[in-house]
């Protein structure tokens, strides 16, 4: 399944597909272009989802170790895609479905809100144990969004949180059951929905001033 897109009301529900929703080229394409729709459309708000196992599991790693060559352009992509979310002019939420990985849970840290399933999923930055250090961009959007404490538990150490683990953190808001993901992340953002965009996007703006540096550097 691809990128999809349906609507609950006037929330956007991007869905990333039902496979392990890793950022390949294609992936990224699907992403932005149904990202500008939404825009252009006034939706009141953005939830992003998978179906089945994966939220994302992140970086199409087979792909960049035969395309070295091409990292930084592609790393430059994945900071613009994490940076278009963080200042998204709508109030944004990551159902959670299932397991979200290194740059996928990234995606979700870059949203306002985050909705996990209670149940099964892991959410984890397993760089510290894959041996690929975060980029200054991608640490400082971790670090904007997560406590020092709770950024040290996920950072360095690779754990794999559930659920209820991941709200104690401070990582996810709330947990749901599986039926309950989506619609729970809708109704978190629907009551948000309608303020002036440009508004939204220049205090989006200002909050992240540094952690939007670093994804553009």
């Amino acid at each position: 399944m691809s990128v999809t897109v349906t609507h609950t009301d006037t929330i956007a529900v991007l869905n990333l597909g039902d496979d392990e929703n890793r950022f390949s080229l294609d992936f990224l394409d699907d992403v932005e272009g149904h990202l500008e729709e939404i825009v252009s459309s006034g939706a009141g708000g953005l939830v992003t989802t998978g179906t089945g196992k994966f939220y994302s599991n992140g970086l199409d790693l087979e792909w960049l170790m035969a395309h070295g060559d091409q990292m930084a352009a592609y790393v430059g992509r994945v900071h613009a895609l994490f940076a278009r979310i963080l200042v998204c002019p709508m109030p944004t939420a990551a159902a959670l479905n299932g397991h979200a990985f290194g740059a996928g849970a990234m995606l979700a840290m870059a949203h306002d809100y985050r909705v996990m399933r209670a149940d099964r999923g892991f959410f984890c930055f397993p760089e510290v144990d894959i041996r690929i250090p975060f980029t200054p961009g991608m640490a400082a959007l971790i670090q904007a969004k997560l406590t020092p404490a709770a950024a040290v538990a996920s950072m360095t150490t690779g754990r794999r949180f559930g659920g209820v683990d991941a709200v104690n953190s401070g990582i996810v808001d709330a947990t749901a059951a599986e039926d309950a993901v989506v619609a729970d992340a809708v109704a978190l953002v629907a009551p948000f929905g309608g303020k002036d965009s440009g508004t939204v996007t220049a205090v989006k703006t200002t909050m992240y001033g540094a952690a939007l540096a670093a994804l553009a550097s």
